[in-house]
């Protein structure tokens, strides 16, 4: 039985009107949809003609889901703001959700006009009418969307609402259009997939799902799919109601917010969308991902929870509540968590996947590497997107100091992937380090600036492997160069206070030794910064395993 993850959110509302406002200003701002729909609802009971409050109100209750509060704020609002457009959207939608279509078509036509509102209108008035079965209306509404940058909506939609009319070869012709432009959009790949397989074009539709895996491998929509008609089961339609067809816009709508950095947009039409369609699990997956990338992590775990069980996305949702957890810093209960799905789950790949990476990153290389082999041998890892497996389990083996298994891993990435910079730099900083192979090495790590020439952790790297064969000019000509790009690593300012003191620039060795102690290094790391500042360092020095370890790690 599947886990659940209870988290609780520490805030209380006050008595002062002033400090509600205050506390939901910043909630808002800090994209904190439950904060900031609770405190300006209660700053709200104590100012209640603010209109300016009322709308603040009304957009946060809708962000996080309150709908009954956002009906009720967006009929306030619309009393003081007869053109709101959003107002109008939300009780269209309520509306529709009741079946009560003209007056859903109503609602969206007072809304107000702008691009965005009219594709919106024009597309949820079109699945109104398919509805009321008025399936010629409706296709005349889809098909007054002429603007080019719209053609895939327009499609999109008309194939699905001729398909749900039953016109099957319409839908499919239309779809087919919409397809052909869209080839890398999941949501008309997967429509199309399943309009192409119950219409007996079994072969066709497993050509676009691999197609698609080509391009994003291992989607678990896609391979569900294809397990399916491999199966010989049935796929439902992606839409089967008007509801779902009009939350299939708002779900556009959403998506596409998000994608531009428009949280708030996002969050409210995908809130809208999971109004009229609860159990789409792909609107679900958006808004958590929306919660995630404004750091409310709480919230995203809500969502994630919210997958249906039936959904392939199930295990996508349980793995990133996990990760989630360790963002959180709570690294155990993440442990504990992710262990729990792979037991429940052991041939899920992308799982364990997580679990090692978890493990890795909580310094457990033995244990890692040894979840990383469940992973390969669960199936052939010879793609050039799975070289970060290899890599991975090649840094668990170095770390573990098993270096022969360690090697060949690394070889085997550079065989997927050659020239792989961070590969590049790891495999030929270990040879440096064991002086092996110093001329391949060199080629290796100076190949892998070139690649990456801004990233001051490779250039680091060369410069420290310079460093340690006594090369100490080139060595600081590197550090010097990867200080100007991470400027606040501790471990590049470090190395490069140890070349100013071998070249006899001892204060400003100090100096930077002292930054790289003020720079938060690891436990270990500072007791030796600690005594470099106090001692400084012989003249032949040999840097220790911490650093060998930090460095080849890419910093």
């Amino acid at each position: 039985m599947r886990q659940a993850i209870t988290l609780s959110s520490s805030f209380e509302v006050t008595s002062s009107p002033a400090g509600n406002y205050l506390s939901a200003l910043i909630a808002g701002a800090d994209r904190d949809t439950m904060a900031a729909a609770t405190y300006f609802r209660e700053a709200l009971r104590f100012d209640p003609n603010n209109k300016e409050l009322l709308e603040r109100a009304f957009i946060a209750a809708l962000a996080n889901g309150n709908m009954p509060d956002a009906f009720g704020f967006a009929e306030r609002t619309l009393k003081r703001d007869p053109k709101n457009g959003l107002a109008h959207l939300v009780l269209g939608a309520r509306a529709f959700k009741a079946k009560q279509y003209p007056a859903a078509r109503a609602q969206i036509a007072l809304g107000g006009g702008g691009r965005q509102r009219d594709i919106t209108a024009l597309l949820i008035n079109a699945w109104s009418y398919a509805g009321a079965k008025d399936y010629r209306h409706a296709i005349e509404q889809v098909d007054r969307l002429t603007d080019d940058r719209f053609m895939g909506f327009r499609d999109y939609h008309a194939a699905l609402i001729t398909e749900l009319s039953g016109n099957h070869a319409e839908a499919l012709k239309r779809m087919k259009i919409a397809y052909d432009n869209e080839r890398t959009t999941l949501r008309v790949v997967d429509a199309y997939g399943r309009l192409l397989a119950r219409n007996g074009s079994i072969d066709e539709a497993k050509r676009v799902y691999t197609d698609f895996d080509h391009i994003l491998p291992r989607h678990p929509i896609v391979t569900a799919a294809l397990a399916d008609l491999e199966a010989g089961r049935k796929l439902e339609p992606l839409v089967n109601s008007p509801a779902a067809g009009a939350a299939e816009v708002l779900y556009g709508l959403g998506a596409a917010g998000g994608q531009q950095n428009d949280e708030l947009a996002g969050m409210i039409y995908l809130r809208l969308s999971l109004y009229l369609a609860s159990d789409n699990a792909l609107a679900l997956v958006t808004l958590a991902d929306i919660y995630e990338r404004t750091k409310q992590y709480e919230r995203a775990i809500d969502v994630y929870d919210m997958v249906p069980d039936s959904s392939p996305l199930r295990a996508n949702a349980d793995i990133q509540s996990g990760l989630v957890l360790d963002i959180l810093g709570r690294p155990d209960e993440a442990l504990t968590y992710m262990k729990s799905i792979v037991a429940e789950r052991p041939n899920e790949v992308d799982a364990v996947l997580a679990l090692g990476n978890l493990q890795r990153s909580r310094k457990q290389f033995v244990e890692a590497a040894a979840t990383y082999t469940r992973v390969i041998n669960a199936s052939p890892r010879d793609q050039k997107g799975d070289w970060t497996i290899w890599y991975f389990r090649a840094i668990c083996y170095e770390r573990a100091k098993q270096w022969p298994q360690a090697e060949a891993d690394f070889q085997k990435a550079l065989s997927l992937y050659p020239e792989q910079p961070l590969v590049l730099n790891y495999l030929g900083y270990s040879w440096v380090d064991q002086g092996l192979n110093l001329d391949a090495a060199f080629v290796m790590l100076r190949r892998a600036v070139e690649l990456r020439p801004s990233d001051g952790y490779v250039i680091d790297s060369l410069g420290w492997a310079y460093y340690k064969l006594g090369k100490y000019d080139e060595a600081m000509r590197e550090l010097e160069r990867a200080i100007e790009f991470k400027p606040g690593d501790p471990v590049i300012n470090d190395h490069l206070g140890d070349i100013y003191w071998q070249v006899g620039r001892k204060l400003e060795a100090k100096f930077q030794w002292n930054h790289a102690r003020d720079l938060k290094p690891e436990p270990d790391d500072l007791e030796r910064i600690l005594q470099k500042i106090e001692n400084g360092l012989p003249e032949a020095p040999k840097p220790t395993s911490a650093d060998a370890e930090t460095q080849k790690n890419g910093g």
